[in-house]
């Protein structure tokens, strides 16, 4: 996948930005795909700074457009109005409990950020104190993940592999632990 955003950045020239930003506004609405190919794309087109700050700026973008949908779509099927008890307590989330929250919650960079866009959505959050929660917590995940995506591109053909193979055993013996 990250190949292929590469591919469509070098075609798209000198709007390459543009379409990182809207592939990063897709990817935040849709809320499940994992961003790290858009970052991975975005430091080996643009380089380490300007991919990284690309990068910050299409997660910035892609939360606030998709809380505010988020937000349009549980009131307009009244699920803000849910009385279960979860949605309870993020529906009263607000001030600075809320900010720290998100900010703690996005700058885990294993925690889907759709996930806590929606989280976000059911609360009593302004959408100002979201995008500023958001995005400040999003700069050190992003960090992070520049970090690992760009030292995973330096190392050879068989460290990938070893990697990979290792990570993948990891999730097979955590799906494995997840039944029991």
């Amino acid at each position: 996948m990250g190949e292929l955003l590469f591919q469509i950045l070098e075609q798209a020239g000198i709007y390459a930005v543009f379409v990182s930003l809207i592939v990063n506004i897709l990817v935040s609405i849709i809320g499940v795909l994992p961003s790290v190919f858009i970052t991975a794309s975005n430091l080996l087109f643009f380089g380490l700074y300007f991919g990284l700050l690309v990068s910050i700026i299409g997660e910035a973008i892609g939360a606030i457009i998709s809380f505010m949908l988020y937000r349009k779509g549980l009131k307009k099927w009244r699920l803000i109005d849910s009385q279960h008890t979860a949605i309870l307590k993020l529906k009263n989330l607000e001030g600075k409990n809320a900010f720290w929250m998100i900010v703690s919650l996005r700058i885990l960079p294993f925690i889907p950020s759709g996930v806590v866009t929606l989280g976000s959505s059911f609360s009593k959050v302004s959408l100002g104190l979201f995008a500023f929660a958001s995005t400040i917590g999003k700069i050190p995940s992003l960090l992070i993940e520049a970090g690992a995506v760009y030292g995973f591109m330096q190392v050879g053909l068989e460290l990938k592999i070893g990697i990979i193979v290792i990570i993948i055993c990891f999730l097979i013996w955590k799906i494995k632990n997840l039944n029991k």
